[in-house]
Parts: structure tokens; sequence; C-alpha cells
């Protein structure tokens, strides 16, 4: 569940950051969104991205502990 706030605000700061990236590129001084709905498939996308890369640094911080306590997992 924290996880999932994470990637919420996360993702919502990685929008801005995207906005701002794209507004010093093409020199514009606002960006227009149109309307709600593609404004929310950008932050849905980020958020996706964020929570996949979270799940990654969890699993490996898992495994990088269990094998330090000398419990390997033999899955490849």
């Amino acid at each position: 569940m924290i996880r999932m706030a994470v990637s919420g605000v996360l993702g919502f700061i990685l929008l801005i950051v995207e906005s701002l990236i794209v507004m010093k590129i093409k020199g514009y001084k606002t960006i227009e969104y149109g309307e709600l709905t593609p404004f929310i498939n950008v932050w849905a996308m980020n958020f996706f991205f964020v929570y996949s890369i979270l799940t990654q640094m969890i699993n490996w911080y898992e495994n990088r502990v269990a094998t330090a306590k000398g419990e390997e997992d033999h899955f490849y």
C-alpha cells in the first residue's frame, strides 16, 4: 500500500519534471493538456513506471538481505 502511495506521488512529480523539460526544449511558457484525460493517462503511465521500479528495488533488497544471511534462493 505504501508502494502505491509513493508511486502516485512520484508519478505526479515525474509528470511535472517531464512538462518542465518539454517547456525548456520547445521554449513554451505553459503546457495545455487540453482535457483531464491526457493528464491522467500520462500520470497513470508514470505511476506504473515508478511502481515497477520500486518493485524491482524491493525484490533486489530482499534477495540481498537473504543472501547475506545465507538463505539463498535457487530460482533461476
